[in-house]
């Protein structure tokens, strides 16, 4: 029954992914594309998790909190970076 939870959940986060790599090429402006370039992080770390789960170590359990905190410097320096056109003040 987790398999077929896995499998499920594995189809869904791709598909997702793909949504958003499809909203980062074609989204109007430049904030979208920052939204949609998180919520793919999002959606990676969601990834790692069930892989993790499905492997049954917590080796990309550790990988996902990485990338969670590369993710969101990266939101948040972009972010900066639009707002004032620098980031280190």
């Amino acid at each position: 029954m987790i398999a077929t939870a896995l499998t499920f959940a594995f189809a869904c986060f791709g598909l997702a992914l793909l949504l958003n790599l499809w909203r980062v090429v074609r989204a109007p402006g430049v904030s979208d594309r920052v939204l949609a370039l998180d919520t793919m992080v999002v959606n990676v770390i969601a990834l790692l998790v069930l892989y993790g789960i499905q492997q049954g170590t917590a080796v990309y359990f550790e990988a996902a909190v990485l990338i969670a905190m590369v993710g969101f410097v990266s939101t948040v320096a972009y972010a900066k970076f639009m707002l004032r056109g620098d980031i280190v003040e």
